[in-house]
């Protein structure tokens, strides 16, 4: 779980939630198990759990109300879940982009100055397995794979204050990745976008390369704005 090849360990921890509900045979409206309880079941982190839960309730599994807990979603309600989630975060969202506007074109930058053979071979690999999971269809997966691609960026710029950061943002905030991609067609061009940014480090051009990343965040937010209501 920890090699940046196999899924992260908050995809696994959805799939597994998923599970549950499906085995136990919870209905809309029913209650699920507290973080506590999930952690122990589980076996993994509280920081997992979260993340896996806020990602469930973008993709409208689940509704999670603070002092309650969670809550199986009725069905009607995961008709456009992604596009009510984005209306209900729109400044949450704002913000993220803007932090990864002014952080990740400069990490861009760096990576094409400090990047080592064995960190570009990372970054290639990374991006492989994007174009994977996005061919097979398998959304959760891909989005996993893009936030990866982001941080193997920033392990390469050799800051590790900058990469601590992205990794937080990533546990923490990783909403503007998962609406980003769910907006039609983001999937693909994010392949696109992401072989621009690849050869540009590749090429170790730092201007091509900062440019590239600021072009990618920038579509990414202009198309949840278009399709899901603007920030």
């Amino acid at each position: 779980m920890q090699s940046q090849k196999k899924e992260r360990v908050s995809i696994m921890v959805t799939d597994a939630i998923k599970d549950i509900i499906k085995n136990e045979d919870l209905k809309p409206g029913d209650k699920l198990y507290s973080e506590n309880q999930l952690v122990k079941k589980l076996e993994v982190s509280r920081s997992s759990i979260r993340e896996a839960l806020r990602m469930l309730e973008v993709s409208g599994f689940v509704k999670v109300y603070q002092g309650k807990g969670v809550f199986i979603s009725d069905p009607e309600q995961q008709l456009q879940p992604v596009k009510n989630w984005v209306v209900e975060n729109a400044d949450t969202l704002k913000e993220l982009f803007e932090v990864r506007l002014l952080i990740e074109p400069h990490a861009a930058a760096l990576a094409c100055q400090n990047a080592e053979p064995k960190d570009l071979a990372a970054l290639k690999s990374v991006f492989d397995s994007f174009v994977q999971e996005v061919e097979k269809g398998d959304v959760q997966k891909a989005i996993g794979c893009d936030s990866a691609f982001h941080l193997a960026i920033a392990k390469s710029t050799k800051n590790r204050t900058l990469a601590v950061l992205m990794r937080t943002m990533d546990k923490t905030l990783n909403e503007g990745w998962f609406a980003s991609l769910h907006a039609p067609g983001r999937l693909q061009t994010s392949i696109e976008e992401h072989k621009r940014l690849l050869d540009a480090i590749l090429e170790h051009d730092e201007q091509k390369a900062s440019l590239m990343m600021k072009k990618h965040l920038e579509n990414a937010l202009a198309d949840i704005q278009h399709y899901f209501g603007s920030l």
